[in-house]
């Protein structure tokens, strides 16, 4: 598989792009669980070694888990989590189709949790003639359909 996109930016074909909105959600739902449950055996893991002392330290451990869940998983060979790759996903940039490093990854991340207390900008999505949401645009991605 090539690690550049066929079509020229903004000009990306309706295959890539068809159901991606759906697929998102899906690959999102999927996610979600495996980050809970990779932190729920982490913290109970902790708890266990620590013989509870870390107990009141483990709140953040959900968004530390979904910052590197993201962040690796993105930036890496297969380029998307493994929600997204069950759903035949992939993340890429928008100005090359490279693949996307990990700091833009992870910065995805927190901007996609973050505007979850903005709801209203996931409308942006529907504007987009590429489907990308405000995350995506902030860092320079476009989520597309494996070529």
């Amino acid at each position: 598989m090539s690690n550049t996109m066929t079509a020229p930016p903004g000009a990306l074909g309706r295959d890539a792009l068809a159901g991606v909105r759906t697929r998102r959600i899906l690959a999102l739902v999927l996610d979600l669980f495996l980050v809970g449950i990779l932190a729920a055996v982490i913290w109970t893991a902790l708890l266990i070694v620590t013989f509870g002392l870390s107990f009141f330290f483990l709140p953040p451990l959900f968004p530390l888990i979904a910052f590197f869940y993201n962040g690796l998983s993105v930036s890496g060979a297969k380029m998307g989590t493994p929600g997204m790759r069950a759903m035949d996903l992939e993340m890429r940039m928008d100005d090359s189709g490279a693949r996307v490093p990990f700091i833009n990854a992870a910065a995805h991340a927190i901007f996609f949790y973050l505007s979850w207390c903005f709801p209203v900008i996931f409308v942006v999505s529907l504007l987009d003639a590429e489907k990308r949401c405000l995350h995506d645009m902030l860092v320079g991605a476009v989520v597309v359909r494996r070529l």
